[in-house]
């Protein structure tokens, strides 16, 4: 005979889980609340607080980021890197997740963990290693937007691969499969069947 099992209070493991995922959160969130604040403050110190004010935002005829065109100039720049880095490193690590994922080896294990590399290394020591490989070694490659677009779709690549390849092996080869056995070629099968299964690990990944 059996020993009964000990109770167990799931939920009230539940309320710890949520309230510590609150925590963080909160935690997380703090900073920002912080800039925010400061911000919103119509003088120049940072510690104290005059008078809420946009004068940060439009208000100053000079100083505000509405008239500032450094600060335009920086915000169009990242955009335009965004936008690039997303159009290069998707369609490049959405072909690397399903090579990967078909390649069966040794060598594959290998190359599965060298995607992790750029996500696991600090993003200072991944930038300062870059900066060494583009002046040490690749000199020939102009600074400026070129190797910032490089670096930014070596570290971003990875995310892709590690997302699509997760989806990848939820959704497995049977529908492909089931395509090629009603007729449709491997291009159509991929194109039309695979493809838009992997819209949403596509979209997650950008």
């Amino acid at each position: 005979m059996r020993a009964p099992r000990p109770f167990r209070n799931r939920h009230g493991r539940a309320r710890w889980l949520a309230l510590l995922t609150w925590l963080y959160v909160l935690w997380s969130l703090l900073p920002v609340l912080v800039a925010v604040r400061i911000s919103l403050n119509s003088g120049r110190s940072r510690s104290a607080f005059q008078s809420p004010s946009f004068r940060w935002y439009w208000g100053d005829p000079v100083a505000s980021v509405w008239h500032d065109d450094t600060l335009h100039t920086a915000m169009w720049n990242t955009l335009r890197l965004a936008g690039l880095c997303m159009l290069i490193a998707t369609p490049i690590g959405v072909a690397m997740a399903i090579g990967l994922h078909r390649w069966r080896s040794r060598t594959s294990t290998g190359a599965n963990t060298l995607m992790m590399v750029p996500i696991v290394t600090p993003e200072l020591v991944f930038g300062v290693a870059l900066f060494l490989v583009f002046t040490q070694v690749y000199t020939g490659i102009p600074g400026g937007t070129t190797t910032q677009l490089i670096g930014h779709v070596t570290f971003t690549m990875s995310f892709v691969v590690i997302i699509v390849r997760g989806r990848l092996s939820a959704i497995g080869g049977q529908y492909e499969e089931a395509a090629r056995d009603l007729g449709a070629s491997r291009v159509q099968a991929m194109r039309l069947v695979l493809l838009p299964m992997l819209g949403p690990a596509i979209f997650a990944s950008l």
